[in-house]
C-alpha cells in the first residue's frame, strides 16, 4: 500500500514543524509549503489528496489556493486553518471547495481524525 501524502500550507515555521510531525508520527507522507506558489509547484510534481491550508499566506491567500487546486484536482479534500474567524470568511471558504474549518490553535486529534476520514472519501470515490 503507498504511503498516503499531506500537504501542509502555512507562512509559519512553527505551525508546519508541529504539523508535519504530528502527522508523520501517525504515519502519513507530509509535504510543506509556505506559500500558495510553492504549494502549486509541488502539486505539479506530485500526487497529493489531502491538505492543510492557512487561510492568510503572503502573495495569494489560502482561499484562491484552494479554487486552483479543486479547479486541477476536483477530488481533492482540502481542510482550511486559520488564526481568526468570520462568517463572511467561513462562507467564501464552502464556495471555494474547503471540506471544513480549524480555528488556531487547532485541536490536533481533529486534524487527525479530519485526515483519516479524507482519505476515506477518496477512497470511496474511487470505489464508484
Amino acid at each position: 500500500m503507498l504511503m498516503k501524502k499531506i500537504l501542509i500550507v502555512d507562512d509559519e515555521k512553527a505551525i508546519i514543524n508541529l504539523l508535519k510531525q504530528v502527522f508523520s508520527r501517525a504515519g502519513y507522507d507530509v509535504r510543506s509549503a509556505e506559500s500558495a506558489e510553492n504549494a502549486l509547484d509541488i502539486l505539479e510534481n506530485e500526487n497529493i489528496s489531502v491538505m492543510f491550508f492557512d487561510l492568510n499566506l503572503p502573495q495569494m491567500n489560502g482561499v484562491e489556493l484552494c479554487k486552483i487546486v479543486k479547479k486541477n484536482m476536483p477530488m481533492s479534500v482540502i481542510y482550511a486553518i486559520t488564526g481568526y474567524a468570520s462568517l463572511f470568511e467561513l462562507s467564501e471558504c464552502r464556495e471555494a471547495g474547503f471540506e471544513d474549518y480549524f480555528k488556531k490553535p487547532v485541536n490536533i486529534s481533529a486534524l487527525l481524525e479530519k485526515a483519516a476520514s479524507g482519505f476515506e472519501k477518496i477512497e470511496r470515490w474511487k470505489n464508484v
